[in-house]
């Protein structure tokens, strides 16, 4: 069979199959069981016309089920303005890949710095890489860091009150590093602070990984948890929302040393579970710890701003047994999603965000309490999210919801449930939610 855009002509193939002692290109795959060979034909369309071909897209899309999201659990249905997906979308940002050369990627080593300063900025933390897959693993990252910078310990702390999926991902580098991991377990929805105490007792302590917001949405108080991780000479990881350290206390702020998370909540789309934009930031004197690369600002001969690649600690620069980490490819595009994001909003747009979430979120809990299908689980101040004890089983709750047309009711226990508001989210939707949950009893 021969093909136009194929390098090799039919004589190029029959010599090779030749040369390999073969009579045909079926015969490379004799090995295959016949029992998994595909027999039947491809259900492939006839050729269409341009109008045709649209509308048959339009047919499947329209067999998507659009759901009103009212949950959370590190998945955040925050808006996404328009500049920034038009942005994104122009030819030349299209790629994730690094700019190597920075004499023609000025533009891309430029927004990379944007996107330092302004998670630094959020975070309160003075140095910040561009960047990390997603929040899990930038928190696996963040913990190998703590390795990386206290030496001769060998083991960290994370708290049970983390995101499941981050828990999962901790484990799974922890384990494959040779690093002892220990949970700290919860007291009354938070991180047991005494608990942690008793384990950094032992001397061998790296680092510690708390949220500050947990997996019931939660704001952790975390006063006092640095002093007793510096105690020990060990460091504080703080895993955070971006969006909701416009107007809560930043890690730099709590006395933390590095700061990690999943940058999604600035704006960028769910759309069906992904793309993600971990971001990782640290105290100056820890950088060269940093796993990734950061830009920095320098000036060009002719003393004209410019931007460099400063530091690239990874395995493919410098000797294998000095990189700090095996992270290559970095998340550009969405790095530039969230800066564009952050431009737009400011200050003011990222607390009048937080503000409509949380009047949103708060209005929801009293109204699914006052059914009386609903108690607290626990009385603790939370943001945009909360988790609320069911007497309808979780299961049952949200897949009737999502027959309903709502995305809600997560089941985080044998009979919890979480709820999350955005400020996509209005009064009007939250009452409907609350309407069907009324019907199903």
């Amino acid at each position: 069979m021969g093909f136009a855009y194929f390098p090799h002509t039919d004589e190029d193939i029959a010599a090779m199959l030749g040369r390999s002692g073969l009579s045909s290109m079926d015969s490379l795959f004799s090995d295959v069981p016949e029992d998994v060979l595909f027999k039947g034909g491809f259900n492939i369309p006839d050729a269409m016309s341009e109008l045709e071909v649209r509308r048959k897209f339009e047919e499947l899309a329209s067999a998507n089920v659009r759901l009103k999201v009212f949950a959370g659990g590190g998945a955040y249905d925050h808006y996404s303005p328009a500049v920034a997906k038009e942005v994104v979308s122009r030819p030349e940002y299209l790629t994730s890949y690094t700019p190597y050369q920075a004499e023609v990627s000025q533009g891309t080593l430029r927004y990379i710095f944007e996107f330092q300063t302004m998670m630094s900025e959020l975070t309160g933390l003075g140095c910040s890489n561009a960047s990390m897959y997603d929040g899990p693993v930038s928190a696996a990252e963040a913990l190998l860091m703590t390795v990386a910078c206290t030496r001769k310990k060998s083991r960290v702390l994370v708290s049970a009150t983390l995101l499941p999926q981050v828990l999962d991902v901790v484990r799974t580098y922890m384990k494959f590093h040779g690093v002892g991991l220990t949970v700290i377990p919860e007291s009354d929805g938070t991180t047991d602070a005494a608990a942690m105490e008793k384990e950094l007792a032992s001397g061998d302590v790296a680092g510690v990984l708390v949220p500050g917001i947990n997996r019931y949405g939660i704001i952790e108080d975390l006063d006092g948890f640095a002093d007793s991780v510096h105690s020990v000479k060990a460091l504080l990881a703080v895993y955070s929302d971006p969006s909701a350290l416009a107007v809560i206390k930043s890690p730099g702020e709590w006395g933390a040393d590095i700061a990690c998370g999943d940058a999604q909540t600035l704006g960028i789309p769910l759309n069906f579970g992904g793309p993600y934009l971990g971001f990782l930031c640290c105290r100056k004197e820890y950088v060269r710890k940093l796993p990734g690369r950061i830009a920095g600002e320098t000036v060009d001969a002719d003393g004209r701003r410019c931007y460099v690649l400063t530091l690239q600690a990874r395995e493919q620069h410098i000797r294998r047994e000095k990189a700090t980490s095996n992270i290559c490819s970095n998340q550009s595009l969405m790095a530039l999603y969230a800066t564009v994001y952050l431009s737009l909003m400011g200050p003011e747009g990222l607390r009048q965000v937080n503000r409509l979430s949380y009047g949103g979120a708060h209005y929801l809990h009293d109204r699914l309490l006052e059914t009386g299908l609903f108690s607290e689980f626990c009385s603790k101040p939370f943001l945009k999210e909360f988790v609320l004890r069911s007497s309808i089983p979780p299961e049952k709750l949200h897949t009737a919801l999502a027959e309903h047309g709502y995305f809600a009711g997560l089941p985080c226990g044998a009979d919890t449930v979480s709820f999350c508001v955005t400020e996509n989210r209005t009064r009007e939707e939250a009452d409907g939610l609350v309407s069907v949950i009324k019907k199903l009893v």
